[in-house]
Order: structure tokens, then sequence, then C-alpha cells
């Protein structure tokens, strides 16, 4: 259960555009292709901006506060890192959080930002609605010296977890992890989270070697990668959590409380037991 907006980047300068103008401006071309498992849309849109919409000033203090206020455990380094530091205040403007950034290779050049609500709920009208808000900082700033596709995601059911309050909202599920230094005579981990502490995370191991704790306690900053393994009990819980997390937020809108159950939903969990 995820959804993905694809938008490419072009970036000409007002010169190259053939305005003849003593203020600086950007062109922006975005072509919106939006990918869902089911149909998907094609739209163009255009801005004129100017490039010096925001001052030096304002961008220092817009990065020192987004570096300030990220909450994340595990965090980008490099050029994905400064990506992040322009990307995260906008994300906080219009009620988003940042999952992950990363910059690849594939198809020239793919900008992936992974992103949700507070809740955890993302739709595909958010992904949209993001990679509308994001695009524009993206071009003034201008991170990437090249033209580059722009993906923006949700996190998905097997979601990368990034933040102290995601291993306790999956406590008891199956995760892959990866370490930074050495912990127990080991970089790699695959067990469920037992318990979300403070400063660390119990885990479960799966199969312990002979001679080999059960469990083992992980520091939260030894942590490199991890992300939840796609199971059963995860599908159902996902979708369950989901469930109320929209029927919360339709609340809140002064909404229709529509007749959904607090379970999964049967077609839903069917499908995605199909696939594995």
């Amino acid at each position: 259960m995820g959804y993905l907006i694809r938008t490419t980047h072009v970036l000409t300068t007002g010169r190259d555009c053939g305005l003849e103008t003593p203020a600086r401006i950007v062109y922006i071309s975005l072509k919106f292709l939006v990918g869902m498992t089911k149909s998907g849309s094609t739209r163009s849109r255009s801005f004129l901006l100017p490039a010096d919409r925001f001052e030096t000033n304002d961008r220092q203090l817009m990065t020192a506060t987004a570096s300030e206020g990220d909450d994340r455990i595990i965090r980008e380094s490099g050029i994905d890192a400064r990506i992040a530091l322009i990307v995260q205040p906008v994300l906080r403007g219009i009620g988003f959080r940042l999952v992950r950034v990363h910059l690849s290779g594939q198809n020239g050049l793919t900008l992936q930002i992974m992103a949700e609500r507070d809740d955890g709920t993302m739709t595909v009208e958010d992904c949209e609605e993001v990679s509308r808000a994001v695009s524009p900082a993206l071009d003034v700033d201008d991170p990437i010296e090249k033209a580059y596709h722009l993906e923006v995601s949700s996190p998905g059911i097997d979601r990368p977890l990034v933040r102290k309050s995601d291993f306790v909202t999956w406590t008891g599920h199956l995760v892959k992890m990866e370490t930074s230094v050495v912990v127990a005579d080991r970089k790699r981990f695959k067990g469920k989270i037992a318990e979300a502490g403070d400063n660390d995370v119990l885990i479960e191991r799966d199969k312990a070697a002979y001679g080999e704790e059960p469990t083992v306690r992980v520091p939260y900053d030894a942590i490199a990668d991890v992300r939840l393994i796609l199971t059963d009990d995860l599908i159902r819980d996902a979708l369950s959590k989901d469930n109320r997390a929209r029927k919360e937020a339709k609340k809140r809108r002064g909404g229709p409380d529509d007749d959904v159950s607090d379970g999964t939903e049967p077609d839903a969990a069917e499908e995605h037991e199909q696939d594995i």
C-alpha cells in the first residue's frame, strides 16, 4: 500500500527563455506523472518565480531551523542531507514529515523523497501536494546541478524506521537492521522489536546462532538502516492502523463518519496476501 508521484524537472534561466528584464527570473517546467497501482494521469504545470525569492539570510535561518527540528535518528549525509534541509521546513509547513531523501543515478538522476503525515497516512493526493510544494523550493535553492526526476512516495508497509516513535509504533514486528558499528559481534540483525526504550531498542533475534543471546540491545545512535519485513501480521496491522488514522482524520475535518471497521479490509488483505 504505497503511492508515488514522479516529476521531471528542467531548469532554465530567464535569459534562456528569451526574457529581457533586469530582474532575475527562473522558469520551472514541471511534468507530473502520477503513478498508482490502478491508473494514473499526466499533467504539466509551469511556474515563473523570482530567483531571489528567498534571501540568503532566510535560507540560512530555514536550514538551521530544519536541522534543529529534525527528530529522526537516521539521517542523510552529503547531498542528500542538503536536500533534506531544504524540504523539511516545507513539509512541516503543509502538515507532513520527512521519512527519507535519496538521490540516485536511476534513469539519469532520480531524487526520491519519502514523506507522511504525522498520523502515518499518505494518499496519492498527499504525494502530489508534497511534490507541488517542494519543487519550487528545490528549484530556487538548486542543490542538484543537472536535470532530474523527482519521486515523492509514501513509506509503504515494509517501511524504513527513522524515528524512535517508529520503533514504538511497530513493536512486535519483524525488522532487518544494519548498524554503523559492531554490536554484539554483528552489524546485521533480523528479529522482532521486543522493546523500544529512550536510548536503545531490544531486538529478539529471529534465529540466534549457537552461543548467542536470544535478544540484543542496539543503541539508536548505532543504527545505520532498519526497515520492516513484510509479513501477514504486518499487513493486517498496517491496514488496521491506516483505517483508524483515516477515520480520526475525517472526524477532525468534520466529515461523515464512514462505517469502516478498525480491522483490516478483507479485499485489501487478500490482495496483499496473494502478492506475498
